[in-house]
């Protein structure tokens, strides 16, 4: 009778184990796939510099942000959107939502620094 218990208990661990695997290879895979149709830019390792053209849709003083409706940003495979950057207070203190400007970002990784802005 033990004997009869233990067979199925091994039975089914072996079983359960079994099927565990196969779950975690098949959605391994399928990860794999759908991430090999993504199109993303490189991880950087030290920083890039860049130029875009846009508008100023926001500026937050006490965060350090500008907020830009951009262009496509080439060097860093971006395609036109609207993003925060980090700026610094001489940035922040002479731009004004609705400007058109031309700008010079610093980009480490996926965040981005503007370093130069201008008025078109």
């Amino acid at each position: 009778m033990n004997y009869l218990r233990l067979s199925l208990v091994l039975g089914l661990a072996s079983l359960t184990a079994a099927c565990g695997q196969k779950a975690e290879r098949s959605a391994s895979s399928e990860m794999t796939d759908s991430m090999d149709n993504m199109a993303m830019a490189p991880a950087a390792t030290t920083p890039i510099l860049a130029k875009g053209h846009g508008t100023v849709t926001a500026i937050d003083k006490g965060a350090g942000t500008i907020t830009l409706a951009h262009g496509p940003i080439p060097e860093v495979k971006w395609p036109a959107m609207t993003m925060a950057f980090k700026a610094a207070p001489t940035i922040t203190d002479t731009a004004q939502v609705g400007d058109e400007v031309n700008f010079d970002l610093r980009i480490d990784g996926s965040a981005g620094e503007v370093t130069a802005i201008s008025k078109k």
